[in-house]
């Protein structure tokens, strides 16, 4: 993860990044001045920085957990699949089109058990952001990570998904090759898997996009993520015709994982390093681990025609509507 000052801050985090200038000026300090020792003051900016991360994020509204989902320096799949597994195998391509580099995914061990992970993948500079679409995968994307998953059942091994997307693509060409037709493929499919599914949200959930891998026995939500079927930014343009009301939507949306835990839409949330997982990759990727290797141990004692009638229960009870008599 990038170190200060290659570390990026948002608007909020400032007071964070003012500590930070504080400790490079002591540090100046103390080069310049030996006969003076300014360790005990540094490691009291240290702590203050610590203290300062929590009450940040202690206070967020949901606009500033939108943001800090997605924060430039927000671990993605790939760095969570490097810290948590050993042994992983990308797997390319939908044996169709071609291979979406939006949408990742292979077999890889996670503390010594075979698993099949697949993830949006976003960039980490522009080149790569180009490269992966900004993590919004074509049809032959979702058509890919379907593939990968009827391979995970074929050889009985269970399926994590990873997501954090901003949506699938919208372009006309993707529209052309059957985006809706994919999307509704993979969520037909995945309520039917014989093997164990576990859905963890990232970063960004959005709409479809999300769906698409988004149907499991476990969905789960990191801290700081976010989940709906739009963006705060587009509804405010519906709804207002203007960007500017983004904080209101976002706060009507309801769109945080305390929110989508309360309506019953994910089974928990997963909390982050303190101040956010950008903060120390290693530890959010240790807490993700330790949250899905009990959830794996306990899916896979239970038989899988019955793992896939609780799944269709699950779904099938989401949403709140009143029937009219006739």
């Amino acid at each position: 993860m990038p170190e200060y000052p290659n570390r990026q801050f948002l608007n909020f985090e400032q007071p964070i990044k003012d500590l930070y200038e504080q400790i490079d000026q002591t540090k100046k300090l103390a080069d310049k001045n030996t006969k003076v020792d300014y360790s005990q003051t540094i490691i009291q900016l240290q702590a203050a920085i610590l203290d300062k991360r929590k009450e940040i994020t202690d206070h967020l509204t949901p606009w500033q957990r939108v943001q800090l989902s997605r924060h430039p320096d927000r671990p993605y799949t790939f760095k969570y699949i490097e810290k948590m597994c050993t042994n992983f195998l990308e797997l390319h391509g939908d044996r169709n089109v071609g291979d979406d580099k939006a949408m990742v995914g292979g077999f890889a061990q996670l503390e010594g058990e075979t698993v099949m992970v697949i993830g949006q993948q976003k960039g980490t500079n522009t080149k790569m952001r180009q490269l992966r679409n900004f993590g919004m995968a074509n049809p032959e994307g979702y058509r890919k990570a379907l593939r990968l998953m009827k391979l995970a059942e074929k050889f009985n091994k269970p399926v994590i998904t990873l997501i954090d997307t901003p949506g699938a693509f919208p372009g006309m060409e993707a529209e052309e090759r059957g985006q809706g037709e994919a999307i509704a493929r993979n969520i037909y499919e995945m309520i039917r898997l014989k093997v164990p599914v576990i859905c963890v949200i990232i970063g960004e959930g959005a709409s479809g996009g999300a769906l698409g891998i988004g149907v499991g026995d476990k969905v789960f939500m990191l801290e700081n993520s976010w989940y709906t079927v739009i963006s705060p930014e587009n509804c405010s343009s519906i709804l207002w015709r203007s960007w500017d009301m983004k904080e209101k939507a976002a706060e009507q949306l309801k769109l945080t994982s305390n929110d989508m835990f309360r309506f019953g839409l994910v089974d928990g949330v997963i909390p982050e390093p303190v101040g956010g997982a950008h903060w120390n990759y290693d530890q959010a990727a240790s807490i993700l681990k330790n949250y899905l290797l009990p959830v794996l141990k306990e899916l896979k004692q239970i038989d899988p025609a019955v793992r896939v009638e609780q799944r269709i229960e699950k779904f099938g009870k989401m949403g709140f509507w009143e029937e009219l008599p006739e």
